[in-house]
């Protein structure tokens, strides 16, 4: 799947409801945190690292499902080359 690459700010696609506290940018992925501790990521998955539990690319934010099935609320998020680390609270 082709994943456009933006080299300049974009408006961020998310329900109107939702504010978002924490960014973190990697190589060719994005992540953000809402004030709420739910996480959306988007961009390259290739590895994983959009936390979907599959290895597909979006440039649609999607909000990480398994957090949310876990009870687990997201704190802070870092975007690595290709990977994504989360702390969160139970």
């Amino acid at each position: 799947a082709f994943i456009s690459i933006q080299a300049f700010p974009a408006l961020l696609d998310l329900p109107q409801d939702l504010e978002v506290s924490v960014v973190s940018c990697g190589s060719r992925h994005t992540a953000v945190i809402t004030r709420g501790g739910e996480l959306y990521t988007w961009g390259w998955g290739k590895y994983g690292q959009l936390g979907h539990g599959n290895n597909i690319s979006s440039d649609q934010a999607r909000r990480v499902e398994h957090l949310v099935s876990q009870g687990l609320r997201a704190e802070d998020v870092v975007c690595g080359p290709w990977t994504t680390y989360i702390r969160v609270l139970e």
